[in-house]
């Protein structure tokens, strides 16, 4: 009776604590922290992702409990909210906000404040922040805020914690109000611009309770050495610095640090401009086990300073001009952190030597050396390091053959790159590998001529590259099967064949497909239009693109089927990849009208159909597609006249090739409204008229340089996430033959009208645009002069007026032009001298033929020119006068005179003759002079 009793009890008091239980639970939320929290919901866009995150949230009976609200924690004794975190849900990083409201204050209890990746899209912080003093967190990063930067948090004397980074906010005028949070012992503050405050350390060393300070992208200055010697940080916690993406350029940095030897752990000094060699002080700092210094300018053989870090973890020195043999480098780490060192990155330096043993290295996981000068052979004994996840060798000069025994222990083996060496890998044919890799980068690596049969048991990997291997061979059926993860797969420059034969896998999961210059044939598979990024240039396949159709997906954002023997029709359901960015079909046999829906694709940057049988105009749904930089449609069929909405509509055009199609009419002077212009060619077409006057407002040809040798597009998905980077080739006639251009295409600036039935003179207005290295207008009907100020275009290399009507004299200012390697005037009417100068006198005479008046070297010499060009070091000579001319004078004195006086010596009567009209002729004489004189008198 006395148990029944006692267990009647425990039921009643268990219901009555249920029932307090109930009671507390549905009020313990006050109504003005309920409302606040309410008016900050309605701060934020209300999408599908803010309905999943706010799913709880409400003014219904059943959600009158904000403490019960999703990211909301309240205390358990007063049932006052203290903490609101919406940065741990998965759709967090989706939300967008307006603003965060001013009801917000009403949360005076709250400690934790976490909004962290919520867009805010330039919003200033709100004034009352800095009211809610009770704040011990607070976490606003990556929200994009913008205007000023919140000063007024420095009224939050009680954080611990403060993260304003990843913002959008103007330049921070001073850092008076940090010192007051001397509480903190985490701060960060990166991308805000504190390029003026140049006293930003002496401001750190006050807060003394910091361990980790993250200030990266702020533009830092390098702080003055005084600054380092004084006001030393009175923490002697500070464990993790982070000063990344900075201007800092002097070892004053490393002076402050070595305050912290007992207690830094983590150093990130990276993409920076440090300079010289790495600083013996950074040797004392016992404590370090990260070290990140990549992307500086720091040099030197053997840095000394880390023989002493025994703690040392992570060593990154990638992108740095460090130098010396690599086997000296692994020398001087230390012994003692042999069981501790796990990544080694010195990749893009200059190291160079063989690779050594590095068995000792017991803990390393990854070995980064990538883009070094490393040469000799890879040893086996680096298949003995059992801990080995990564391993980087590529870009090197590494020879010699790599079997499995390179390989026999390294079970946790993830990414191989050992890409682009002279390596060959000579696996038995049954060998099975210990690994399963993720990354695989082998390109350039021989291992043909069959297909690799060891990746048929790699059945996790990502990425796979094995172009340029050597392999002949068919594709084996079992291939596709092992790529369900993968993400990125090349097999190109190799000469694969048969490709598609029996091709049913599903493509879902592919991003990026490169299977350029093989020799695949036949017809392209349905499922293969599901990629992303979809390269099958340079091989023999044929039939039409007709399985773009049967895509589900349409996520196609590349596209390169140039260089196969693809014919037909383009079909109407190009209009549905709205995330197509480039689209090559050149070289092909595609036929018929270029359909008008590929102007709904507004993404599209690159248009390449050139040297295919398009007929028909240019659609004018094309000027929809006002992000198009390149339009390549030279040699089809094309006709009609040149669209004035070319220039109207497309300004970021910077490639435009009309040639050889049937184009006619004038040149719509709409086209100078191509600002960006870098390459414009209509050559071999029937355009006529005038070359338009307003040419010179074609900007980029109007300046010289170009702010990149390459013209590269940024590729991204449907969600907006970067992917590649894709960069734009242009083939076209450069100095009378065809040529290609990738690397240097921002630098050819060149307009190219040859080959039409142009008429009048050449604008003088042509001069402007200094830019130019290419400019060819022959093969027209041009009539005019040169203009007088040619010399103006010191940029140019080539120039082509041949096959004109063009007269007058070749101006003197064109000899002025020093980079003119390639000059045609020929088959005009030009006349005079050719300007004397050490550029048009080095030509080859077939640049000036055909202009009959024309003269003066390298052609004959002017008429009116009677000196002649004598060298230097001989005097000059008369060449009229010579040996013969000295004979001749003297038989002609001989005869003369033996003629007149022999005469008279040997004839009497002649002699007699002669004496008597000599007195006469002397009688004659004596009568006039008196005669005159005479007269005078």
């Amino acid at each position: 009776m006395g148990g029944i009793m006692v267990l009647l009890l425990l039921i009643i008091t268990l219901h009555v604590n249920l029932g307090h239980g109930d009671a507390n639970m549905t009020m313990r939320c006050t109504e003005k922290e309920r409302e606040a929290l309410l008016a900050f919901k309605q701060g934020l866009i209300m999408d599908e992702y803010s309905q999943v995150i706010f799913s709880s949230w409400g003014t219904e009976a059943a959600k009158q409990d904000c403490c019960r609200w999703k990211g909301v924690s309240c205390d358990n004794q007063t049932g006052h909210v203290v903490q609101l975190d919406l940065r741990d849900h998965y759709y967090s990083s989706l939300l967008q906000g307006t603003m965060i409201s001013p009801k917000l204050i009403e949360l005076k209890h709250l400690e934790y404040l976490y909004l962290s990746w919520i867009d805010y899209s330039g919003s200033p912080v709100p004034y009352f922040i800095g009211s809610l003093t009770n704040l011990r967190y607070l976490d606003l990063s990556m929200c994009k805020f913008g205007g000023t930067f919140p000063i007024q948090i420095g009224n939050l004397t009680n954080l611990q914690h403060l993260d304003l980074g990843g913002n959008e906010f103007g330049n921070v005028e001073n850092l008076n109000w940090l010192p007051r949070l001397s509480s903190l012992t985490y701060l960060d503050l990166s991308l805000a611009n504190l390029s003026n405050i140049f006293y930003w350390l002496e401001a750190v060393n006050k807060l003394p309770k910091l361990t980790t300070l993250e200030l990266d992208g702020c533009n830092l200055p390098s702080p003055p050495v005084r600054s380092t010697l004084s006001n030393i940080n009175s923490s002697k916690s500070l464990s993790s610095i982070s000063l990344s993406g900075n201007r800092l350029s002097t070892s004053s940095i490393f002076l402050w640090m070595s305050n912290f030897n007992t207690s830094l752990f983590f150093v990130d000094l990276s993409f920076n401009n440090l300079t010289g060699s790495i600083p013996d002080v950074l040797g004392n700092m016992s404590s370090l086990a990260s070290v990140a210094l990549y992307e500086n300018q720091l040099e030197g053989a053997e840095p000394h300073s880390f023989s002493r870090l025994c703690s040392l973890q992570s060593l990154i020195l990638n992108s740095n001009n460090l130098s010396g043999q690599f086997s000296k480098f692994v020398q001087i780490l230390p012994t003692c952190a042999q069981n501790s060192l796990e990544n080694l990155w010195l990749a893009k330096n200059q190291l160079a030597g063989s690779l050594p043993d590095l068995t000792n290295f017991l803990a390393l996981k990854e070995l980064y050396i990538s883009s070094n000068q490393l040469s000799g052979r890879i040893p086996e004994s680096i298949g003995q390091m059992s801990k080995l996840e990564l391993i980087d060798l590529g870009m090197n000069a590494l020879e010699g053959v790599i079997s499995d025994s390179h390989f026999s222990k390294l079970s946790k083996l993830r990414q191989l790159d050992l890409s682009y060496n002279s390596v060959v890998l000579n696996f038995h044919s049954n060998w099975t590998p210990p690994f399963q890799l993720d990354y695989i980068s082998l390109g350039s690596c021989k291992m043909g001529p069959y297909f690799p049969k060891w990746l048929q048991s790699q059945n996790e990997y990502s990425h796979l590259d094995i172009s340029n291997a050597g392999i002949v061979d068919t594709l084996p059926s079992w291939f596709w099967g092992t790529t369900r993860n993968v993400r990125f797969v090349s097999l190109s420059h190799n000469q694969i064949g048969e490709m598609f034969t029996n091709f049913t896998l599903d493509f879902a999961n592919y991003i990026e497909v490169h299977l350029s210059s093989n020799e695949i044939e036949g017809q392209i598979p349905a499922t293969l239009s599901e990629a992303t990024y979809l390269d099958l240039s340079n091989n023999n396949i044929s039939g039409s693109i007709s399985f773009l159709c049967a895509s589900a997906t349409m996520s196609l954002n590349f596209l390169n089927l140039s260089y196969n023997n693809l014919s037909g029709e383009l079909p109407e359901c190009l209009t549905h990849f709205y995330d197509l960015v480039v689209l090559d079909l050149s070289y092909n046999a595609f036929s018929g009208e270029i359909p008008s829906t590929i102007g709904s694709l507004y993404h599209m940057i690159t248009l390449k159909l050139r040297s295919n049988r398009f007929v028909g105009e240019l659609p004018s749904s094309f000027k929809n597609c006002t992000s198009l930089q390149v339009i390549d449609v030279g040699n089809n069929k094309l006709s009609g006249r040149i669209p004035k909405w070319l220039g109207a509509s497309l300004h970021n055009l910077v490639i435009l090739m009309l040639f050889s199609n049937n184009f006619n009419g004038s040149m719509p002077s709409e086209l100078c409204g191509l600002t960006n212009i870098l390459n414009l060619d209509v050559s071999a077409n029937n355009i006529s008229g005038t070359i338009p006057k307003c040419l010179n407002n074609l900007t980029v040809l109007a300046h010289k340089g170009y702010s990149s040798p390459t013209l590269q597009h940024l590729l991204q998905n449907s969600h907006g996430y970067a992917m590649d980077t894709y960069m734009d080739d242009a083939t076209f006639i450069w100095k009378g033959s065809m040529h290609s251009y990738r690397n240097i295409l921002g630098l050819v600036k060149r307009i190219d009208f040859s080959s039409n039935r142009l008429t009048g003179k050449i604008p003088s207005e042509i001069t402007d645009l200094v830019g130019l290295v290419s400019l060819n207008l022959s093969r027209n009907r041009l009539t005019g002069e040169i203009p007088a100020k040619i010399g103006e275009l010191q940029s140019l290399d080539a120039l082509d007026l041949s096959r004109n009507q063009i007269d007058g004299r070749i101006p003197m200012s064109l000899a002025r032009i020093d980079r003119l390697s390639f000059l045609d005037l020929s088959y005009n009417n030009f006349i005079g001298r050719i300007p004397t100068g050490t550029q048009l006198q080095s030509f080859d005479p077939s640049v000036y033929a055909g202009n009959r008046q024309l003269c003066g070297p390298p052609l004959q010499m002017c008429g009116n020119q009677q000196e002649t060009l004598i060298p230097s070091n001989e005097e000059e000579k008369d060449d009229l006068i010579t040996w013969g001319f000295y004979v001749s004078m003297g038989l002609g004195f001989i005869v003369g005179f033996w003629g007149v006086c022999g005469s008279l010596i040997f004839i009497r009567p002649w002699r007699y003759s002669y004496f008597r009209f000599l007195n006469v002729l002397n009688d004659w004489f004596y009568v006039r002079v008196i005669s005159i004189k005479r007269h005078f008198n």
